[in-house]
């Protein structure tokens, strides 16, 4: 790879950055926990939709021993509306995990296989939280990569990879990887630029995804039978969704009755 051509490209994502940089809470911490927690709440969700969630999250649960104190029925609630239930599982899991470990967040990242923290959490946690100088390629930046540097769409990950360490300015990861978040969102999107991402989100209205969340608001409430649950959420999939959500830890079953798992 041409350096100039590394160098030019250098320079337009970070002008960029000086004049429309986004002012997200997460970016005014470099506090670990903080970070994972913004990180678990982006993925596959916009940053606008993370920002109250996210707010409300770190003032009930501002450390990462004090989630890990949390009952699951009460990070279910505060997950609420977010979607994707399973992340505030594993995000629980992973705070207990790190609390039992001895609350070293960047150092149980770095070492343990914690739940939910998959590749790109790994290395995103690093760089926003202690600036390392390292890469991390998501949706938006695989775009970007493939549009500037006419790459086929069909590029191996490691090659993608490859070329985003080129990239990277040295001494500047964090400041770097915000500002590619932010040219991507604003500037490449996948509407201006035409790149599909490898996977598309599944719809959500009439999903099974969309009755777990009415299961899950509506325990809530406390503990259920399942003929009041039937008579409240007439659907066939129900008993295929009650067996997925005691699978994933969500819900267990308490004699004749279902309720959110951890809840009294």
């Amino acid at each position: 790879m041409d350096p100039a051509r590394v160098r030019a490209f250098q320079r337009k994502v970070l002008a960029h950055d000086e004049r429309h940089r986004r002012l997200l809470p997460w970016r005014a911490t470099t506090d670990p926990y903080a970070i994972l927690v913004s990180e678990v709440m982006l993925q596959q969700t916009q940053a606008d939709r993370v920002i109250p969630y996210y707010r409300a999250w770190i003032s009930r649960w501002p450390t990462v021993q004090a989630l890990a104190r949390a009952r699951l029925a009460d990070v279910l609630a505060t997950w609420s509306g977010l979607g994707y239930n399973r992340r505030a599982v594993f995000l629980h899991r992973a705070a207990q995990a790190i609390a039992a470990g001895g609350g070293d967040v960047l150092r149980s990242v770095r070492e343990q296989k914690l739940p939910g923290i998959g590749p790109y959490t790994f290395r995103a946690v690093q760089i926003f939280a202690a600036n390392a100088d390292i890469v991390t390629v998501d949706t938006n930046i695989r775009r970007i990569l493939i549009h500037e540097f006419a790459l086929p769409e069909s590029v191996p990950d490691h090659e993608l990879i490859a070329l985003a360490e080129r990239c990277l300015p040295r001494g500047r990861s964090r400041d770097w990887h915000n500002a590619l978040m932010d040219y991507g969102a604003a500037v490449l999107t996948a509407r201006q630029t035409g790149i599909r991402p490898l996977t598309r989100q599944s719809r959500f209205e009439g999903s099974d995804r969309q009755l777990r969340g009415r299961l899950l608001r509506l325990l809530l409430a406390g503990p259920q039978t399942i003929p009041s649950i039937e008579r409240a959420l007439t659907d066939p999939r129900l008993d295929q969704v009650l067996v997925g959500l005691e699978r994933d830890g969500l819900v267990e079953r308490r004699g004749r009755k279902i309720a959110l798992a951890g809840s009294r």
